[in-house]
């Protein structure tokens, strides 16, 4: 400590504390503490040093997953543009996405595990099941981009001879609780597309919920189910095969990639339809900022590739990356509008 002394005097005290040296004294203090921080430490070494895993909260060849794996590869690349660091796709189905944004959500927050979700676990989930959700989406993820916005599609088996939305209605009205429609899980994206089309058309198709849509697809394509709600991506290899056969988008327009398929809205008694699905890619709660800063910028630099926006196209989806506040404004509103659905059609866990 610096001395006050004056020349020839003893026991002189030490010089009382400045306010620029206290102020010197916090700030080495607080910098101290930040660089200590393994997270902190963490980011300013290099991050990535090690695989990054992207949890898809489905089962293998669902749309999310499609998606995922066309996004991995350059978002690897704008994220490591040596090579050294891969970006690796796991899959985590069961629980109608729930399980895999649980595991996301309980992971290390250091950046290392991201979660590419859909509207159903993350805006619909809250309102579906409240409490009981093994995670809070608000709480325990923080968004980073949304990533692409993607129709689904209506669709029914081949065995069916419906090859209109007013036919399927007519027939509908016809046999009441005769059609069924397939969804992925309670309270998604595939079962409100249902629950809004039964609502406008004034008809009875019934809900058959299942873990996954690759068995859903499966159980469609056999007759088994008559129709189900699902993204382009899972669909078009079945729908060229002339196992499935498109209905409508469920879009207020058709999809650019896919002109031949006519909007739901077209039909008359569907004029007000409109119920998109979107994916998003999140982190653990926690996650450092510059670390999120890295992952946000990864993914826009990616999702403007025109090979990968070229490829998404063809699946139906739509490049749609956006600011971190403006994507947490928009699961928001998304989660507001989904919630007063489910109210409105009186869904609930059981259903």
């Amino acid at each position: 400590m610096t001395s006050c002394a004056v020349p020839g005097a003893e026991n002189t005290p030490p010089c009382p504390p400045t306010r620029r040296r206290v102020a010197a004294s916090i700030l080495a203090g607080a910098l101290s503490v930040a660089l200590s921080s393994p997270h902190a430490a963490r980011a300013q070494s290099g991050y990535p040093d090690r695989p990054v895993r992207l949890i898809v909260p489905f089962a293998p060849g669902g749309g999310v997953d499609i998606v995922a794996r066309l996004l991995a590869e350059p978002m690897r690349a704008a994220l490591s543009p040596s090579g050294a660091v891969p970006l690796v796709v796991e899959n985590r189905g069961g629980a109608g996405g729930q399980l895999g944004a649980q595991a996301a959500a309980k992971a290390p927050a250091d950046g290392y595990t991201l979660l590419l979700a859909s509207a159903g676990e993350i805006a619909a989930a809250p309102a579906l099941y409240g409490g009981s959700l093994p995670y809070d989406p608000a709480k325990d993820l923080v968004p980073i981009t949304l990533v692409v916005r993607v129709p689904n599609l209506l669709v029914v088996s081949s065995t069916l001879p419906i090859r209109n939305a007013a036919e399927l209605i007519e027939r509908a009205k016809r046999q009441p609780g005769a059609l069924s429609y397939a969804s992925s899980g309670v309270g998604n994206l595939q079962h409100l597309n249902g629950e809004l089309f039964n609502r406008l058309a004034g008809v009875d198709t019934v809900h058959v919920p299942y873990r996954g849509t690759g068995s859903t697809l499966a159980d469609v394509a056999a007759g088994r189910v008559s129709m189900t709600y699902a993204g382009a991506p899972a669909l078009l290899p079945l729908i060229r095969d002339g196992k499935l056969r498109p209905i409508g988008v469920t879009s207020r327009n058709r999809v650019p990639g896919l002109p031949d398929i006519p909007a739901l809205s077209e039909t008359p008694a569907l004029a007000s339809y409109e119920l998109v699905n979107w994916y998003g890619l999140f982190a653990p709660a926690g996650t450092p900022a510059p670390v999120l800063e890295r992952l946000q910028a990864a993914a826009t630099r990616a999702l403007g590739d025109p090979e990968l926006i070229r490829k998404l196209a063809e699946q139906g989806a739509e490049a749609a990356p956006m600011s971190a506040d403006a994507f947490r404004g928009f699961v928001a509103a998304e989660s507001a509008k989904l919630a007063q659905l489910i109210r409105e059609a009186d869904i609930r866990p059981e259903n």
